[in-house]
């Protein structure tokens, strides 16, 4: 069956060139390395489409040597495959000064062949890959930031402190989505926009134009199994939540669950909701399990540029100064409302919950 194509959908090189336009004096650098990069994404959108045919997934696929990434997580074939990929569609421009990635414990220097550039990326290659195996959507997702002006002039290596720099900072902010349909969704400060590959042409095409997270939602997104070791304000929340129209919050809500980042995001930015991936009792003092840079950053400015809030739950998570360069932290982002009311039980003195009889709320009446 042919696809009849709308001629007045921009292709993903248009749309740069008009937001080019409005800058007189850029010299195109930004505008290439973004292009870069959506080819990387359209290389890895055909190899996680292949799938076990690529030998790259499955429990009997090889672990690169017994390699494991930061996180504690067995690499798949895909993961540094995708990795390898970043790397090869951007290193070669003249755009960069340098990059950093999930998978790789220092900073990735320009090989000197190469002209270097003013910019830095950072990225998660292949964010959800403990979905490869059973068929769920996964995805890339990357962020752009200004290098160092000292970085620019000397041309020196970078190193760790270079990427130190608050999601304020960040110049675009982007992930694919490899489902159904590939999706590159693009942030450059200027709202969100999203853009379907059209396989035919091998084209990114405009297709989700200004994107808005309404401001209320009856769906949420949380990792249940985690609820022992919540904090009592995330607790009240989803506890308040599950209440339902019995409870204080008068109405029904939906829980969702992907366990793929960029998933969760793309559902959140298409129809609204909030997701939590709270620090708990389980993680070390002060910590999450998510990324600053490579993952928390780059999704908090797509939302908030799409109108929602990013939070670490107590507060902006744009503003958070980076400490380490494969920083965890705790996220929640989406709905405005939703995530402003759960900064608000932080805030607010924990409740104490009484076990004596007494002082239930049927008091000595009770069943």
């Amino acid at each position: 069956m042919s696809m009849t194509l709308r001629s007045n959908r921009s292709t993903l090189t248009q749309f740069l060139i008009e937001e080019r336009r409005r800058f007189p004096s850029a010299s195109g650098d930004f505008n290439a390395l973004v292009l870069d990069v959506a080819l990387a994404c359209k290389g890895i959108a055909k190899a996680v489409a292949y799938g076990e045919l690529a030998g790259g997934t499955g429990k009997d696929a090889a672990d690169l040597g017994g390699a494991v990434h930061l996180p504690g997580e067995t690499q798949k074939k895909l993961n540094q495959l995708s990795n390898d990929v970043f790397i090869q569609r951007t290193e070669w421009s003249g755009n960069l000064a340098g990059m950093a990635s999930e998978e790789m414990d220092l900073p990735y220097q320009i090989p000197g062949q190469y002209p270097r550039g003013n910019y830095l990326i950072v990225f998660d290659p292949l964010d959800g890959s403990g979905n490869i195996d059973v068929n769920v959507s996964v995805g890339s997702i990357f962020s752009i930031l200004r290098a160092p002006q000292e970085v620019i002039d000397s041309g020196r290596d970078v190193v760790e402190a270079d990427f130190y720099q608050p999601g304020t900072r960040q110049m675009a902010a982007g992930y694919a989505v490899y489902g159904p349909t590939t999706m590159l969704v693009l942030t450059v400060g200027d709202g969100v926009n999203a853009f379907t590959l059209d396989p035919s042409l091998g084209e990114f095409m405009l297709t989700h134009p200004k994107l808005h997270i309404p401001a209320d939602t009856q769906e949420f997104a949380i990792d249940a199994s985690n609820s022992r070791f919540w904090e009592a304000p995330v607790r009240r929340y989803v506890d308040e939540c599950l209440a339902g129209k019995t409870g204080v919050r008068g109405k029904d809500f939906n829980m969702r669950w992907i366990a793929s980042m960029v998933a969760e995001a793309h559902r959140i930015l298409m129809r609204g909701g909030v997701f939590l991936y709270p620090r708990d009792a389980k993680d070390s003092p002060g910590a999450g399990r998510l990324r600053l840079l490579y993952e928390t950053n780059p999704v908090g400015m797509i939302i908030e540029q799409a109108g929602g809030r990013a939070s670490t739950g107590e507060s902006p998570m744009l503003a958070v100064q980076p400490s380490e360069l494969h920083q965890r932290i705790g996220f929640v982002f989406g709905s405005k409302n939703e995530v402003e009311r759960i900064e608000r039980y932080h805030r607010e003195p924990m409740q104490v919950e009484l076990s004596n009889p007494l002082f239930a709320k049927r008091s000595l009446f009770r069943d």
